[in-house]
């Protein structure tokens, strides 16, 4: 069986509800230009194309805190939850879990929500994005959510955001062709990453499970520079990082950043997996194919992942497509 875990549908139960919601209007109305990533029978058409195929599904851009206040979100949240939930109930030989959703401008109730999620309603774990709203995850008040998904033993989907608000250079107001895209959300990816570490999350929490989107964007290409700081040519040597000091860190930067996991969602470039499989190790890689968003509605990416993945030896292509997700998430033990 090949476990997809990093791939995107919204219900239509949410997109109903969304419509009360300016931006949720916005956003659904975009989503209609990619029909499997809200039209059950296109999705289902595209799952059809591949044997042995399931998918635990994650919504799609933007993330919940965008819809609202931090008092109205909580409910946007449980409403993109039962609707994940209610899809996964009806068709639990394509979909056998779900990633919740959580309204993370509201930190107490997206650590209530992840407690839900997870308990009451069969949550593979739960969805983050890079930054909240322009604020970064390591900021104090979003340990407790840390602390409970640690706690209840699920992993942590880190999906990268940013857009063209985010300009290139200083001297302008916005980024130019995609490149917000194409380099930032790598870049966020990395950022989000280190960050963490620096915090001392896997200190606090050594045997939390976060999975980075595409191979941890910059990460694996990056180990030198991670390895090697700035400050650590006139102030340190070579197996002392002044700012990993300073940051009360108790291990080699880089052994902090393979405590990640990786996904394989890397647009079908076999360097890329190379570079990644190297960095993390086999048992930290999932398949994921970020379907559906191509111009085939996903079926190129599923087709490029399978691809790479299955030109690997046979004991590292059970560990992507199936072994390391079971060991992820207790609850996948009977896919």
């Amino acid at each position: 069986m090949k476990i997809d875990l990093f791939t995107h549908f919204v219900p239509p139960a949410f997109t109903a509800y969304l419509q009360g919601n300016e931006l949720g209007r916005m956003a659904s109305s975009r989503w209609q230009n990619i029909a499997p990533l809200v039209d059950l029978d296109a999705h289902f058409r595209v799952m059809d194309e591949f044997d042995d195929y399931v998918q635990i599904p994650s919504l799609a851009n933007p993330a919940i805190e965008a819809y609202g206040s931090p008092e109205e979100t909580p409910d946007v949240a449980r409403r993109a939850n039962d609707a994940m939930a209610e899809l996964c109930a009806a068709y639990p030989e394509r979909f056998p879990s779900f990633v919740a959703s959580l309204p993370m401008n509201n930190p107490d109730a997206a650590t209530a929500e992840a407690e839900r999620a997870v308990r009451d309603l069969g949550a593979a774990g739960c969805l983050v994005y890079t930054n909240v709203l322009g604020a970064p995850l390591s900021e104090s008040r979003f340990l407790p959510l840390f602390a409970k998904l640690a706690e209840l033993d699920h992993p942590i989907w880190l999906h990268p955001i940013r857009g063209p608000e985010h300009p290139d250079y200083r001297t302008e107001e916005q980024s130019k062709h995609e490149l917000w895209f194409t380099f930032g959300w790598p870049y966020e990816t990395a950022v989000a990453m280190g960050r963490l570490v620096y915090s001392g999350l896997f200190d606090r929490f050594p045997g939390i499970k976060l999975i980075t989107h595409h191979l941890g964007g910059l990460v694996p290409y990056l180990e030198g520079k991670i390895s090697m700081g700035f400050r650590q040519a006139g102030e340190g040597d070579l197996k002392t990082n002044p700012v990993a000091v300073e940051a009360g860190l108790k291990r080699p930067v880089a052994e902090y950043f393979r405590m990640f996991y990786g996904d394989t969602a890397v647009n079908g470039i076999g360097k890329a997996l190379d570079c990644g499989l190297e960095f993390f190790g086999a048992d930290h890689c999932v398949f994921a194919s970020d379907a559906p968003f191509d111009p085939s509605g996903g079926a190129h990416l599923i087709r490029e992942s399978m691809r790479l993945i299955d030109a690997l030896e046979p004991d590292t292509r059970e560990k992507i497509y199936r072994g390391n997700a079971l060991a992820l998430i207790p609850s996948l033990k009977t896919v």
